[in-house]
Formats: structure tokens, C-alpha cells, sequence
């Protein structure tokens, strides 16, 4: 079979990755063509745009970006044409590739969607094209089978596949020595910081967490870098704080922190599934965070809080995100501090709720088994 994955982000890019990964066992003649990143293309797939040139953060820049980005959906559904695929898989990206769905649902090519777009916070009204030009969709958030359920939508609960992927990492975990000596590091624990993938996010993101670096002198504060981001990016923030960044070792280092900064988003997950304790962190343009409030209809912004309905994770947005505000919450969530051992304890009941190993090997199984 012919497969069209498109992922517009770092976190689809890994996902379609294991995809493909199980697809090929259930499919050893599978042929991909994706646009993805560097996670997909190890696996196989013919790399279409990277999605580095895809992602765009908030409402005003994606309106600022609007011909870039009507471009690209001519391009895809031009390229879909030709390759004639026997399958389209979507995965999240829900601007763009709800546009595709609704395009190849007209030339009869089935559409199967991993990871649902997040109808359920806003723009629920999507949930009528879903039904319409999506064959198949795979949800792994518990409470999104419900969600669909109420619009008459039978989904697939598959699981999240980040239990996968971080199972995987976890066999292979070097000692804190190890990790320090290899990566040039100071011998003192260390503070992650995810503060994102977008250049926008990351611009805006970083130099609030790195505000509060005199106030915690025993520890070292290591920065995960965007892998569709250049060194570039962050070095005036390294030498004047005299931190470090690390790519494509972002599990890795929270395998080894012992606290984290986490811009809102699948990292919050990511750090929770490691156990590592967190403070969630968002800011964003005065009008994009406004129009989103009008919008958005869920009571918290990271995805922990969200699956546990209640705040698990300390959310910190716009003028809560300041130096005093996030000095405490992360003094709280380090070692012999109040909230710690209730936070991992939640962990644990989180990871429960999420449903076990096993999402990307389910969802290539169902995918196989109907167009069989």
C-alpha cells in the first residue's frame, strides 16, 4: 500500500514515526510520502516540506502567514494527485489538514486521522466536517472518545503513543555521570528547559525561564533545543547566563533532571510520563491570547491538568508568568519542597488513566485491517 502522512509539528513528526515503524510490520510493501521531519524520513519516508517550514504560533502570525500557508495546501493536494496514495494518515495539524481531508475524501482515497485535532478546547463545530470526510479517527486522550460520542462520532481510543516512545528510551538510560561527562555539564542537578519548537515560542519563552537562574545557584539549567531550530537561536542566551543547550536529547536530559520549565504543549506530557516535577509556562501576544480566552473552552492549557481534570501541574500564563511567581512554584516542585511527592503520586494515576503501551502498533492494526 501507498501511505500520505502529514504532521505539521516535532511531536507528529515522532508519532508518525513509530507509525510508519508498525505499519511496515503490518505492511512490509508500504510506501510512505509524508510531510513530517527527520524522525519520518529515518524511517523510510520520502520527506515532501519539512515541518519546520509549516508551523506557525498563534492567531496574528498565522494570519501574517496566510499565503505562505494557502500555498503549501495547493502544493500538497497537487502532489497527493500525483502520487495516488491508498491512504491518507492526518495527524493533528487540524488548520491544514482538515482542508486535505475534505480534498482527498472527493478523489475517494481513505482518510484515517491519528490524534485527534483538540475540537473538544475549541472550534467544536469541526466535528461535523470530521464526520463527513474522515473514514477512520484514532483518538488518545480517554476523555475525546466521550467527546465524540456526543456528536454521534465513533472514534478508536488507541492509547497515547508518548508511553511507547518513552517506554523505549527508558531501557537505554545512561548514569548522571555518564549524561554530564558526555554532554560537557556541571556536576549539579540539573533544571530542564522545554520552552518550545516554535522560534516564536521559544523567543518569548526563554527568557523568562532563564530569569530565575541567581535564584537556584545549586543547580544547572539545561535547555532542550528544537531540533527544527538552529544553535543560532540560543546563543545570546547561553554565554550570558552560562547554560547549555542539547539536541535531540531531550529525553535524555529529563531523564536526568530533577525539576523542569515546560512551555505548554505535548512536552508537559512528556515531562509528566518521565516523572519529572514541572511548572507549565505560556505567554503569548497580548491579541492572540485574548481572541484564544474568548475561544478556547477548557479550563486548563496543559494536557496533564486536562487528563486528570484538576490542576496536577502549576500553570503559569501570561502575567503570572513572572520571575517571583516562578521562582516559588519551582521551589515548591524541587527536592524538599511542599508539593513534590503529591505531584509524582498524580503521575502515577496519570499514566493509568492513559491506557498502557501499544498505540502505534493498535493504530497501524486498525489501519491495515480496513483497507484490507
Amino acid at each position: 500500500m501507498k501511505y500520505y502522512i502529514i504532521a505539521g509539528e516535532a511531536s507528529g513528526d515522532l508519532h508518525g514515526s513509530n507509525l510508519i515503524k508498525q505499519l511496515k510490520i503490518k505492511d512490509p510493501n508500504a510506501e510512505f510520502r509524508c510531510w513530517g521531519g527527520d524522525l519520518m524520513q529515518a524511517q523510510g519516508a520520502k520527506v515532501v516540506k519539512h515541518y519546520r517550514d509549516l508551523a506557525f504560533m498563534g492567531f496574528i502570525e498565522v494570519v501574517m502567514n496566510l499565503k505562505t500557508i494557502l500555498t503549501n495546501i495547493k502544493v500538497c493536494k497537487a502532489d497527493i494527485e500525483v502520487y495516488q496514495p491508498d491512504a491518507i494518515i492526518l495527524i493533528d495539524y487540524p488548520g491544514f489538514n482538515l482542508r486535505i481531508a475534505e480534498f482527498a475524501n472527493k478523489l475517494g482515497i481513505k482518510v484515517f486521522y491519528y490524534i485527534s485535532p483538540q475540537i473538544w478546547a475549541w472550534k467544536q463545530n469541526r466535528v461535523h466536517k470530521i464526520k463527513k470526510v474522515v473514514d477512520k479517527m484514532f483518538v488518545i486522550l480517554p476523555f475525546e472518545k466521550e467527546f465524540y460520542k456526543k456528536f454521534d462520532v465513533n472514534v478508536d481510543f488507541v492509547g497515547h503513543p508518548l508511553i511507547d516512545a518513552i517506554a523505549a528510551e527508558r531501557k537505554v538510560q545512561p548514569s548522571f555521570d555518564e549524561f554530564i561527562a558526555n554532554n560537557e555539564l556541571q556536576a549539579k542537578p540539573i533544571i530542564a528547559l522545554l520552552p518550545g519548537s516554535r522560534k516564536q515560542e521559544i523567543s518569548a519563552m526563554l527568557p523568562i525561564m532563564l530569569s530565575v537562574i541567581n535564584h537556584f545557584q545549586n543547580y544547572q539549567f539545561v535547555i532542550a533545543g528544537a531540533p527544527s531550530q538552529d544553535k543560532a537561536l540560543y546563543e545570546p542566551y547561553l554565554k550570558e547566563n552560562n547554560t547549555h543547550v542539547l539536541f535531540g536529547k531531550t529525553y535524555d536530559l529529563l531523564q536526568q533532571s530533577e525539576a523542569a520549565l515546560v512551555t505548554s504543549g505535548t512536552a508537559t506530557l512528556e515531562t509528566a510520563l518521565f516523572k519529572v516535577p514541572e511548572v507549565v509556562c505560556y505567554k503569548a501576544s497580548s491579541i492572540s491570547y485574548l481572541i484564544a480566552k474568548q475561544l478556547i473552552k477548557v479550563k486548563y492549557i496543559s494536557l496533564v491538568n486536562l487528563i486528570m481534570d484538576r490542576e496536577v501541574v502549576k500553570e503559569l500564563i501570561q502575567s503570572e508568568l513572572n520571575t517571583q511567581l516562578l521562582k516559588e512554584e519551582l521551589s515548591k516542585v524541587l527536592k524538599g519542597g511542599e508539593k513534590r511527592i503529591k505531584l509524582q503520586a498524580d503521575y502515577d494515576e496519570l499514566i493509568i488513566r492513559l491506557g498502557g503501551v501499544g498505540a502505534s502498533e493498535k493504530t497501524a492494526q486498525l489501519i491495515t485491517e480496513t483497507l484490507n
